[in-house]
């Protein structure tokens, strides 16, 4: 959550474009690992000798620990000092980096993006609260356009510049390129950014927050571990599962019977606010999870390299940009609804064009399929903040804020358990289903004898075998795109259930990206 106070807001502040350059480096440096690793997930899953569904921690692990330490960063700012908060994370992001670049196994690469997202979540609230203060309240418009380009900066260049370091230098260097970054944020946030208040009263729910941070945890482990496990027919899962539905548990009543507690309830009877977590859960699952699936899918289905697999999936983030300015404009002028309805139709559109693609899809495809995915991304997000805090009164947008940006990040971190769990799951279940035709009965394997493909042979069962093996991906993958479209649709009647604010709202539109 922003620290908003704006002291200086009103006086041109000395070295304005120095601070600003820092803070934004800043942030690239957080938003460019949301992505950067994901083109290099089948070299570091080679390296450490991971399965298809276990490498995925590396991006769940560290959406994670983001969404846990997202909401406190606003209290730990108010006791400790913004400045000194915000170093801290980035010396502790960037030795994260470097421990990630030398990690040798599986549970360490793990345990090490879980230090990266438990300090990068304050780095993109801390910079924005000083953006907000170092220009003026006219200035905070184009101040939070450069702070939103910024943020989006890290998705686009991400997938290339990981794609270009693993395939001329190593993997290891998407998590060394931080070192740089951070070097130079530091040193310029220490010379010219300058101390706030410290509030020696500041208190955090210390009980409602370690009960989230249970459940969050206990339900990614649950989700991880389920398909390798085999869900409920090992103890593992089961404690798992009782830790988080217990945690939960403790959270609701803990929430409903103190004072003060960490997830202020009142939030809940905005109508407009509940609805609009619903929705950006959606899209944390639908946009993130569906980038998790990409990269296998362009490296191992499709044999691409992973510097061209980084280019082909660079678009999204320009369709994600060019859309934002767009819609920016449109705020206001448009019923948000009606955006809202176009970005919901668009990433449906592009998800039901993904449920039809093979290996043989080509490239100006994937291209502009993953463009539009993008812009429908691009419709969404500002309207949806909009709307989301119209209606919600001024004291409350704070604790809305963090609340709004952690289902985000759930969001991301459980579609991308999901979508892996179920496509190791339907790839066996849909092997098993085609093998059975596999006979010495079945007159159609006849016909295929000759071509190598004889079940009566080593080889031609082999060839058989990974055939059927490529087809169950193939169509494993559709499913999992069908059921992304799904979502996307199945919240689209919700949209109704919005109301009209009365009038013209001003919001933060950066909130949606913090």
């Amino acid at each position: 959550m922003s620290n908003t106070a704006s002291p200086a807001a009103s006086a041109v502040v000395a070295n304005r474009g120095a601070i600003t350059a820092c803070v934004i480096l800043a942030v690239i440096m957080q938003a460019l690992d949301t992505t950067i690793a994901n083109v290099a997930l089948p070299y570091i899953q080679g390296s450490v000798a991971a399965s298809a569904d276990q490498i995925n921690w590396v991006l769940t692990s560290y959406i994670v620990a983001a969404a846990i330490m997202t909401p406190p960063s606003g209290f730990l700012a108010a006791k400790f000092g913004r400045k000194r908060v915000l170093l801290g994370a980035i010396t502790g992001f960037v030795a994260a980096s470097i421990l990630c670049g030398l990690a040798q196994s599986l549970p360490q690469i793990v345990g090490f993006r879980l230090m990266q997202g438990l300090f990068g979540a304050a780095l993109v609230p801390l910079s924005q609260g000083i953006m907000l203060d170092i220009y003026s309240v006219e200035e905070r418009g184009s101040a939070m356009a450069l702070f939103g380009v910024s943020v989006m900066v890290g998705p686009v260049l991400g997938p290339v510049i990981g794609g270009w370091l693993t395939d001329n230098i190593s993997w290891r260097w998407v998590f060394y390129i931080n070192v740089p970054i951070g070097a130079l944020a530091f040193f310029g946030i220490t010379a010219f950014v300058t101390e706030t208040k410290i509030d020696a009263q500041a208190k955090l729910d210390w009980f409602g927050f370690g009960m989230l941070s249970i459940a969050i945890a206990s339900l990614q482990l649950f989700l991880d571990r389920g398909q390798q496990l085999d869900w409920f027919s090992s103890s593992e899962i089961i404690v798992e599962a009782l830790v988080c539905a217990s945690a939960f548990y403790l959270l609701l009543v803990h929430t409903f019977t103190t004072e003060k507690s960490f997830i202020n309830p009142r939030l809940f009877l905005d109508q407009n606010f509940a609805v609009s977590m619903l929705f950006i859960f959606v899209i944390g699952v639908t946009y993130l999870a569906s980038l998790a699936l990409m990269t296998p899918y362009l490296q191992s289905l499709m044999g691409y390299p992973v510097i061209t697999a980084g280019i082909v999936m660079g678009p999204r983030g320009l369709g994600t940009m060019a859309c934002m300015f767009l819609v920016g404009r449109l705020v206001g002028k448009v019923d948000t609804r009606i955006l809202l309805f176009l970005g919901f139709s668009i990433t449906a559109w592009a998800m039901y064009d993904m449920m039809g693609w093979t290996p043989d899809v080509s490239q100006w495809t994937i291209i502009y399929v993953g463009f539009i995915q993008g812009a429908g991304l691009g419709f969404l997000f500002v309207p949806l903040t909009t709307i989301a805090f119209a209606t919600l009164p001024a004291h409350m947008r704070g604790d809305g804020t963090g609340l709004y940006n952690l289902s985000r990040n759930i969001g991301s971190s459980v579609g991308i358990a999901v979508v892996s769990a179920l496509l190791v799951e339907n790839v066996q279940r849909n092997h098993a289903d085609m093998a059975s035709y596999i006979t010495p009965f079945n007159p159609m394997l006849h016909t295929k004898a000759a071509a190598g493909l004889d079940p009566m042979t080593a080889t031609g069962a082999a060839s058989l075998d990974n055939l059927i093996t490529l087809q169950s991906t193939i169509i494993a993958y559709m499913d999992d795109f069908k059921l992304l479209m799904i979502m996307s649709l199945v919240v689209m009647p919700l949209i109704l259930v919005l109301r009209k604010p009365a009038r013209p709202p001003v919001v933060d539109h950066s909130a949606a990206m913090e």
